[in-house]
């Protein structure tokens, strides 16, 4: 080779070379944990649905989303001889030519050849398939960049960064390294590198996982909105001084306030669970004052009917049912619950009596929590779930895949439960309930010495509470130490939990949705609104009139749910009020309520509404009823599950044919002592009954055309008892009538 030659290749070659190893090779060793592992979730090889399922696949089984590194490094090393790896030769290496796709492998590619990914676990396999050391630091944290993201109609991507944090201080640019995920995937396509890229507008949380750690970056691409124009607020309410900002930039226009008939029904359906009557709604519409929505709000908190109806939803929520409970249980436990919120018992202390509760299931009503959850692990679930809006189920066979808790954190939990045992001082079954259901009081007491013992150790679980590091002792008692962790002000929990099960009630979703599944994959719809709605409640000193009194009052709850062009498709910022389905207690006392029927519940006295009844729809040896059969057509749960969600808002073909035709709609309307018997009375004028029909089933006077129309029907009738049937089965068939607006 000529001097000249010599000399072009010293210029060129050699600092290509030299730079070649910066753009595909790691600085420094590979780590296992940091990049090996890293690189399997990225490539999705440990995901549930490939070698991290519980029995693998093809023979090649991971930890679930890497949870145990040394498992999958002695899998990777050790199995089948170490037939996979081979550090003499690393790119025949088996595993490597299967995610490369260069031989058949189920999972397809995951990699092609000349990728970071396949250079990274080259260059392990080269160097020995080394381990790391025990001093290894541990990830700490990871911070990553953009927290959140908006983007107008004519920016369509962007880029992620993301940053790991170590124990020794260290930082690390593992944006190359992340996994990314989006909560809805048919709306951005994410590139190795982070970019973000725009297929559709909408919103969506992108999920950043770089080993144990989550990161979610709320991402919103919005449309052009031409009819949008600021909408600004002189309210204090910390409810519209922390939305109507969020409108502003995410370019969504508030609706309208809502007119005094749909705020009026709204309300009183919200608080009381029961429509206004048409003395009622006329009396608010005819109110001339400025402050009438504050103080109708203000005397509806104080009704009986308020306690009737928060106790109904927490009846639902801890499962008073009769199978579990019997009908005395049933009774005694809904009185406890009704008369902690009629009495404004801080829901903090009302969550500290039931979690430590124990005695007789008759003379200490709270007990019958535990009578309902009968072994540890449903305790743990169901009071994780209800008082911190923890869904722990996902911990329970491997760490959470979505959140930060590990499968040590939901059985140490459980092991809070473990000594909770009953005794049954009336062992008489009643014929119609299986052999674990049984009739009579219970005693609720602690078994010292009985404990849970760990799935994989087999060792005695010392519990812990959720989040901390400190292990209680084995002789402490258990559920006290819990009940007062949990009713702490300072518990990280509790109050957010709450507040967001109440804004649920109040708006069909919660800021949290769902409302009891708080996790770092879940991010709520406006952090700082649940943040002061929480310390606010805290300093009410967790009082639920007081929490109501405060979001009733704000100006997004009375919003219209009318939508305009900017808002109509808005399903999470709360700017415009939703249309919900009436539940079905509220349903048939509305029914009852408007035709001015009677309905008698099986096991209930005369004039018990819906709302009021403790128990669920099964009572004992008694036969479901007719209202109790309808109510289950529309969602009424059996209070099997401890969520929400039980309750179903489903309208499907059967609720059409029963509200058409069905057997209760019709013996309403022709019940001869209903309202329609005041209306045929001499003297009854047409245009008062028209009206007084309107009041009472829409909270609002007919509009003229209407007020016409049916008058006139009235009129030129042939039977006028046909005519009103006809008319009182059409309000409660419309749509105005069966949704709250």
């Amino acid at each position: 080779m000529s001097n000249r030659f010599r000399l072009l290749f010293w210029i060129f070659a050699i600092p290509a070379i030299l730079l070649l190893p910066s753009v595909i090779r790691a600085e420094g060793p590979v780590s296992f944990q940091r990049d090996v592992m890293a690189l399997l979730a990225r490539a999705g090889c440990n995901q549930g649905a490939c070698h991290g399922n519980l029995n693998g696949k093809g023979g090649f089984k991971l930890s679930l989303r890497g949870e145990d590194p040394d498992f999958d490094y002695n899998v990777m090393t050790r199995d089948f001889s170490a037939r996979r790896l081979d550090p003499q030769k690393p790119a025949e290496s088996l595993f490597l030519r299967k995610a490369a796709g260069l031989v058949s492998h189920e999972g397809g590619p995951r990699f092609s050849k000349d990728s970071r990914e396949y250079q990274l676990i080259f260059d392990w396999i080269a160097a020995g398939m080394p381990r790391d050391p025990e001093t290894l630091p541990k990830l700490t944290q990871l911070e990553v960049e953009p927290k959140a993201r908006i983007l107008d109609s004519n920016q369509d991507r962007f880029r992620i960064q993301a940053t790991a944090i170590f124990a020794d201080g260290t930082r690390r640019d593992v944006t190359n390294l992340c996994a990314l995920e989006s909560t809805n995937p048919t709306l951005v396509a994410l590139q190795p590198d982070g970019e973000v890229r725009r297929l559709l507008f909408g919103e969506t949380n992108i999920l950043v996982r770089y080993l144990n750690r989550t990161v979610a970056v709320p991402v919103a691409f919005l449309p052009e909105r031409k009819g949008f124009h600021a909408v600004q607020t002189m309210s204090s309410n910390p409810v519209d001084r922390h939305l109507f900002p969020q409108w502003v930039n995410l370019k969504i226009q508030p609706s309208e306030k809502s007119n005094d008939s749909m705020f009026l029904r709204r309300v009183y359906l919200d608080v009381l669970g029961r429509l206004p009557t048409a003395e009622e709604a006329r009396d608010f519409l005819n109110d001339p004052t400025t402050e009438k929505r504050s103080v109708l709000i203000d005397k509806l908190l104080q009704r009986p009917e308020f306690a009737d109806f928060w106790a109904l939803k927490w009846s639902d929520l801890l499962r008073n049912e009769e199978k579990s409970l019997d009908s005395k249980g049933v009774r005694i436990f809904h009185q406890w619950i009704r008369e902690a919120i009629q009495n404004d018992r801080p829901m903090n202390e009302f969550a500290r009596e039931l979690v430590s509760a124990r005695g007789s299931s008759y003379s200490n009503p709270p007990t019958n929590l535990y009578r309902a959850l009968r072994e540890p692990y449903a305790r743990a679930e169901s009071i994780a779930q209800v008082f911190l809006g923890v869904r722990l189920q996902c911990a329970k066979c491997h760490n959470h895949p979505f959140d930060i808790w590990t499968q040590d954190d939901y059985h140490r939990f459980a092991a809070l439960f473990a000594q909770i045992d009953y005794r049954i001082l009336a062992n008489k079954r009643a014929d119609d309930l299986d052999k674990h259901e049984f009739n009579g009081e219970q005693v609720i007491f602690l078994m010292p010495g009985k404990e849970l013992s760990h799935p994989r150790t087999k060792q005695p679980l010392q519990p812990r509470l959720l989040g901390s590091q400190e292990l209680l002792p084995y002789q402490s008692d258990r559920t006290a130490e819990l009940a007062n962790w949990i009713a702490q002000p300072d518990n990280p929990f509790f109050a957010k939990a709450q507040v967001n099960r109440i804004w649920y009630h109040l708006f069909g979703r919660g800021i949290v949705e769902p409302n009891d599944d708080f996790r770092l994959s879940n991010p709520p719809s406006n952090p700082e609104l649940l943040e002061e709605l929480a310390d606010r409640f805290k300093k009410d000193h967790f009082n639920l009139r007081a929490m109501l009194r405060l979001i009733l009052n704000s100006e997004t709850y009375q919003l219209s749910s009318i939508p305009n062009e900017t808002n109509a498709e808005d399903e999470l910022h709360f700017s415009k009020s939703a249309a919900l389905p009436l539940e079905a207690e509220q349903l048939v006392d509305a029914m009852l309520q408007v035709s001015g029927s009677k309905m008698k519940f099986n096991g209930y006295p005369s004039g018990t509404r819906a709302v009021q009844m403790a128990a669920p729809l099964h009572t004992g040896r008694r036969s479901s009823g007719l209202g109790e059969k309808f109510m289950k057509v529309f969602g009424k749960p059996e209070r099997l599950l401890t969520c929400e969600c039980e309750r179903s808002e489903d309208a499907g073909l059967l609720q059409s044919l029963q509200m058409i035709n069905g057997e209760i709609v019709q013996s309403l309307i022709s019940d001869k002592n209903n309202v329609l018997k005041k209306y045929l009375q001499p003297g009854q004028k047409n245009e008062t009954i028209v009206e007084e029909l309107f009041l009472s089933g829409y909270g609002r006077l007919p509009n003229p055309k209407e007020k016409e129309f049916f008058t006139q029907k009235l009129e030129t009738a042939k039977d006028r008892r046909v005519a009103l049937e006809d008319l009182l089965w059409g309000i409660l068939n419309s749509k105005e009538f069966l949704i709250r607006r």
